[in-house]
């Protein structure tokens, strides 16, 4: 049974770009699955219990967060599980009964819960398949998933004969895993863009036939080397607590998961949107217009491979990275990590690592390598303090000479605002 719905989940989702060539019917497809999820699924957990025997669209429902889905995780899950009884599964076997238990890294500071059956975590194994390895089949592949976490997720694809995966745990340094994974030999990696740059770098670099950047913002310098030192086109999966959100297609551009969630977009302002999912495919946890802290760029070009899915031109960052600075008039401005990132980098070429820190109203730190050139450094200042100015602020901004170990125990973050205006 698990198996067919990875290979029912595949098939959907491979024919999909052949059944529904544009966006107005695969909108009619969205449609009506999320009249009958609203209709049949919603309403079956406590937070949504009132809409039941409604006529609901799904604008009717209210806007939820991490912090209200982890106020009280059981009435958001049809088995009633509870934030201590999640905790305790997801520290010890990762499951309660049939169902799977996961968790996020906790990046913005609080991690969220969630809760799978094994009829969608198998729907999930389907999913990932067809987007990122669509001929499975012709291959024997060993993938490597690097991530920060485990999850049960990762095994399933071990119920296949064409596949095997492992899990390596990147929140020990390489150097304790990396005769394992020598070892393992893999044909497929998938890792951070910090991870995938110190393998492509290697002087034994796997041979492999795919390589997916995953979990953290993947900056062209990085994209740069990873491709260089393995020959091949860097895939980009996009994917969070909240689910498989995206995939780039063989033409290299990320197309988001419309397929087996619907997204409604808001904006952010400079012409980037926050994401606001709601995820019709799942039944167990229910994600009904659930807003993620991602900043996104959106393309509206019609992709050359014919999908109908929307394209994202860049995952711009997270929404709590974003500067507050305070203006001579006592307004804040806001900056969004792109505009930060490309005034640091279109600096000089030389420049593959780097920190942008906002540790207080006013004070920026600048993390730069300590064998980084003086004039660099002082040109890195003035670009830093040209883009301040044409905003209207001027922060102090303090300049740090760092060992920027690619290792890091939590997800890298090279844009990063550690100081809360009510601090």
């Amino acid at each position: 049974m698990s198996l067919l719905a990875a290979l029912s989940s595949y098939l959907r989702i491979r024919t999909l770009p052949y059944r529904m060539r544009d966006r107005a019917r695969l909108q009619d497809w969205q449609s009506a699955k999320l009249s009958a999820w609203l209709e049949n699924d919603v309403p079956k957990v406590a937070a949504f219990r009132e809409w039941a025997g409604r006529e609901t669209v799904l604008t009717d429902l209210p806007v939820m967060e991490k912090s209200d889905l982890m106020a009280d995780f059981s009435r958001f899950n049809i088995a009633g599980i509870t934030n201590a009884i999640g905790w305790r599964a997801f520290e010890g076997e990762k499951r309660i009964g049939d169902f799977i238990v996961g968790a996020s890294t906790g990046t913005s500071g609080n991690r969220g819960l969630f809760v799978i059956s094994q009829a969608e975590q198998f729907a999930w194994l389907g999913a990932m398949l067809a987007k990122a390895l669509p001929d499975f089949w012709r291959h024997r592949d060993r993938v490597a998933v690097l991530l920060p976490i485990d999850t049960p997720l990762y095994a399933s694809a071990n119920r296949t004969r064409n596949l095997k995966v492992r899990f390596f745990n990147i929140t020990n340094p390489l150097e304790t895993y990396a005769a394992e994974l020598t070892a393992f030999d893999p044909t497929v990696v998938i890792a951070p863009p910090r991870i995938l740059r110190r393998l492509a770098q290697a002087p034994r670099r796997p041979m492999l036939r795919r390589v997916f950047s995953a979990a953290e913002k993947l900056e062209e310098a990085d994209r740069s080397i990873i491709e260089a030192g393995f020959g091949l086109r860097l895939g980009e999966i996009y994917m969070a607590t909240e689910g498989l959100l995206g995939v780039t297609c063989t033409h290299g551009r990320l197309h988001l998961a419309e397929d087996c969630m619907h997204f409604a977009f808001e904006e952010a302002g400079e012409g980037l949107v926050r994401p606001v999912l709601s995820d019709f495919n799942r039944r167990t946890q229910i994600m009904a217009r659930y807003r993620l802290n991602d900043l996104l760029r959106l393309d509206d070009r019609l992709c050359p491979c014919g999908s109908p899915l929307q394209v994202v031109q860049e995952v711009v960052g997270r929404e709590d990275d974003v500067f507050l600075l305070p203006s001579r008039d006592g307004e804040i401005v806001e900056l969004t990590p792109d505009i930060l990132r490309n005034a640091i980098v279109d600096t000089d070429r030389s420049i593959l690592d780097f920190g942008l820190v906002q540790t207080d109203a006013a004070i920026l730190e600048l993390q730069l390598h300590a064998d980084c050139p003086l004039p660099i450094r002082q040109a890195v200042q003035a670009n830093l303090a040209a883009l301040m100015a044409r905003h209207g602020v001027s922060p102090d901004c303090h300049v740090k000479s760092v060992d920027l170990a690619l290792h890091s125990k939590g997800k890298l973050r090279r844009i990063r605002r550690a100081w809360q205006p009510n601090d």
